[in-house]
């Protein structure tokens, strides 16, 4: 019932709801603009095997679009999160994704049917999304979250304000400026900074272009071909005996590889054992050092054991997830075609 006591039909509720929440959760963790998101289908999951490791890295591919270059994006566990709900969803009781045509407003044609991930149902066929119904939702969910601004007023959001965010995170995370510029596929180093958010003071402003000035031009460029590829070895060495290490590139190690210790650690749910193990000589040595009198050892005994701990229950949590878990696979055409939608 609505407030004024009437019936009210809640599937298309339920519907625009959820994929809001699939587009603002794709823009946050790839800062793709809204065209290239609505071009994801599923042959833009692919996957890349690290030769020395055997290590299967789950990638996205973001076709060309009319401003930026093709590029292929990590994909991180919250973001497999999200495309394997979408999957689930578009796929419904069919193995295959269905195929359906967008009208392509650039080039003002109708492109050829294609498992699209932003598709749903709609009088009974299935359709792509529009960038306007992305936009209207946007608008939708913020008006329904009563966020405001410092000054009090509703928050209006536009989805290349995601992009704008997605840049200034990765940047104050460390990732080097010309690698970000790889990342959105920009052209020019220029346009990354200016994703950047800037601080309305000009004195600010003009501090940070003081200190510019007196860094090397080395770092406001294209990256070369070595740089690259030092980028995409960062991630041969994340690997670790109890999982994978998270941390941003380029960035140290602050707990100076004790990584049971390290909140950036994600632990593989095949290492339980070992984990288990872990923890229980901890345990004993707790119970040794509290016995023998060594009082200094205590202290940061339990420090690991209370990592040893947390990395266990994100363990436990994982496995009770797993039996609703959606195995995304690396689609090939004969699997990927369903019925295919007709323009209209």
């Amino acid at each position: 019932m609505d407030e004024r006591g009437r019936r009210r039909y809640l599937v298309p509720d339920e519907n625009r709801a959820f994929w809001i929440w699939a587009a603002i959760e794709f823009f946050r963790h790839t800062g793709a603009r809204i065209e290239e998101m609505l071009e994801i289908s599923h042959h833009s999951l692919v996957q890349y095997v690290l030769p020395s490791t055997g290590e299967v890295v789950p990638l996205l591919q973001i076709a060309p679009s009319k401003t930026d270059e093709e590029r292929l994006l990590l994909v991180s566990p919250e973001l497999a999160d999200v495309l394997s709900a979408m999957v689930t969803r578009v796929r419904g009781n069919h193995r295959a994704v269905p195929l359906v045509s967008a009208y392509d407003l650039g080039e003002r044609v109708w492109n050829p049917p294609m498992p699209l991930l932003f598709q749903w149902s709609s009088a009974g066929q299935n359709r792509p999304l529009s960038a306007a119904t992305i936009r209207k939702a946007l608008g939708e969910t913020l008006a329904a979250s009563g966020l405001t601004d410092s000054g009090g007023d509703p928050l209006a959001y536009q989805p290349h304000d995601f992009r704008r965010i997605f840049v200034t995170d990765a940047i104050l995370s460390g990732l080097p400026p010309h690698i970000a510029q790889v990342i959105c596929g920009h052209k020019s180093i220029t346009t990354t900074m200016g994703y950047k958010a800037i601080y309305p003071t000009e004195a600010h402003r003009g501090f940070i272009a003081r200190r510019r000035a007196t860094r090397p031009s080395d770092e406001y460029r294209t990256p070369t071909e070595e740089e690259w590829d030092a980028f995409l070895a960062h991630f041969e060495k994340r690997k670790v005996s109890i999982g994978t290490c998270a941390r941003a590139f380029s960035s140290p190690c602050v707990h100076e590889h004790a990584c049971i210790r390290c909140s950036l650690l994600r632990p593989d749910p095949a290492q339980r054992g070992r984990l288990e193990e872990i923890r229980d000589n901890l345990v004993a040595r707790i119970a040794e050092a509290e016995h023998e009198g060594w009082l200094g050892e205590i202290e940061g005994l339990r420090v690991s054991l209370a990592g040893a701990e947390d990395k266990l229950a994100q363990v436990y949590a994982l496995a009770e997830r797993k039996s609703a878990t959606v195995q995304l696979g690396m689609p090939g055409f004969s699997r990927s075609g369903g019925t295919a939608g007709t323009p209209s």
